[in-house]
């Protein structure tokens, strides 16, 4: 005759067969998690192999955290935002300098899909970084933040979760010690030919050491030019062209000796 089976057991099958209908909202600490919505390869595939579901997770908040700015983030990003301005614009918003156009043509972003938006306070970033997640006609969005407050931290988070826009934080690598619902941070330090990255907070097992990326190799993505402190939303700089190229563009100078950088006109939003 058959024994019947313990209370015990029987709350340990229900759980079980509960757990395994929420793939994506429990998970163990020793296993990698998942993400519910759409990711994108990051276009490294060490990198990838680090990461929940094999790239970078749209509809949520990934962190950056740099010990300097320029030690390879815009080349960490670039396979992926290549992919993404073939379909839909990306968006720049405080980056610390000018945005080099010639640079990011250079990398596969075509100049019409980049939008770059410059404002005076901190506050007026944050609201049109939350404007443009709930827009969704942007397929990414890069904001830099030296402070943010945790309480516009969750906001970001919140409206990311409710877009299907890429969504990345570059902060200094001091906020590394600060608490953020960012279900993923990774710092960056510069190192030859690539970056230095560790895993700070994951969806998964814990990752104790930093590992090496190999990079492309450099071309400066922004031009240390003083940027105006108004408010507004341009396309990047262009800079001038070699004598060797044919030029069709009319730059806001009066002689052609001049090596300063034309300007553009902004555009709306």
């Amino acid at each position: 005759m058959p024994m019947p089976a313990s209370p015990s057991s029987s709350i340990s099958a229900a759980a079980q067969s509960v757990v395994a209908t929420l793939p994506h909202a429990l998970w163990r600490a020793d296993q990698m998690g998942s993400y519910q919505g759409v990711v994108s390869a990051s276009g490294h595939p060490s990198l990838d192999r680090e990461l929940p579901n094999g790239g970078w997770p749209h509809s949520a908040l990934i962190e950056l955290l740099l010990q300097q700015a320029g030690c390879g983030e815009i080349r960490l990003l670039q396979p992926a935002l290549a992919r993404i301005a073939s379909q839909r614009r990306i968006v720049l918003l405080q980056p610390p300098h000018l945005p080099q156009i010639a640079a990011w043509e250079a990398s596969g972003l075509a100049s019409e899909q980049l939008l770059w938006i410059k404002a005076v306070r901190s506050a007026d970033a944050l609201w049109s970084a939350e404007q443009v997640l709930r827009n969704g006609s942007c397929g990414a969005l890069l904001l830099w933040q030296s402070h943010i407050r945790g309480e516009a931290l969750r906001r970001l988070h919140l409206a990311a979760q409710a877009s299907d826009t890429l969504l990345w934080l570059i902060r200094p690598l001091s906020a590394a010690h600060e608490s953020s619902p960012s279900p993923l941070r990774l710092t960056l330090r510069p190192a030859r030919d690539g970056v230095e990255i560790q895993l700070l907070k994951r969806k998964g097992p814990q990752h104790e050491q930093a590992f090496y990326l190999p990079l492309s190799a450099a071309v400066p993505a922004f031009t240390s030019t003083t940027a105006s402190t108004t408010a507004s939303a341009t396309a990047p700089t262009v800079p001038p062209k070699s004598s060797t190229v044919p030029n069709h563009v009319s730059l806001d100078r009066h002689t052609p000796a001049a090596a300063s950088a034309g300007n553009i006109a902004p555009a709306l939003v």
